[in-house]
């Protein structure tokens, strides 16, 4: 699988971290950045960019995640669900981030690095991973709202 990453300087340290843990284990990682500590980059556009790639990784078949990560991983999470076919989830514990892909099917997840030691946001974010969709028709059809919105605007009951 290839999972595309981001991140601003909060979450820089952890971004290297899990580059070469997942890296370690078989994953095809993407770095969008940053390159380098700058305490006053701006997050968007990397978080930006890494969505960006999951969607059109998955629009040509090929089977693809992303984190983005900060201090607290909220702004980076309102960033990538600014991309159209982006799900973005905040995980916090390993709940929130296993059912982020059983019931939201979210192809983004968000954490943020100062609110977790590595290893525990390395758990995290390996549960989400590894996770599958339930592919329920419940959690379909939820989704499938969503993206009708997302579309073209319209709510439906």
């Amino acid at each position: 699988m290839r999972v595309h990453i981001a991140t601003d300087h909060a979450g820089l340290e952890l971004s290297s971290h899990l580059i070469n843990t997942l890296t370690d284990i078989g994953y095809e990682m993407v770095d969008h950045g940053p390159a380098s500590y700058d305490p006053e980059d701006d997050y968007p556009s990397f978080c930006i960019n890494a969505a960006t790639a999951v969607v059109n990784d998955q629009a040509a078949g090929m089977d693809a995640l992303g984190i983005v990560l900060g201090g607290s991983g909220n702004g980076e999470q309102i960033a990538a669900n600014k991309v159209k076919g982006v799900r973005a989830a905040l995980a916090w514990n390993l709940d929130t981030a296993v059912l982020a892909r059983q019931h939201n099917n979210a192809n983004v997840v968000a954490v943020g690095g100062r609110q977790h030691t590595a290893e525990e946001a390395t758990e995290l974010i390996k549960a989400f991973l590894v996770e599958p969709f339930t592919n329920a028709e419940r959690h379909e059809r939820r989704i499938g709202k969503i993206a009708m919105y997302e579309s073209n605007g319209e709510v439906i009951e």
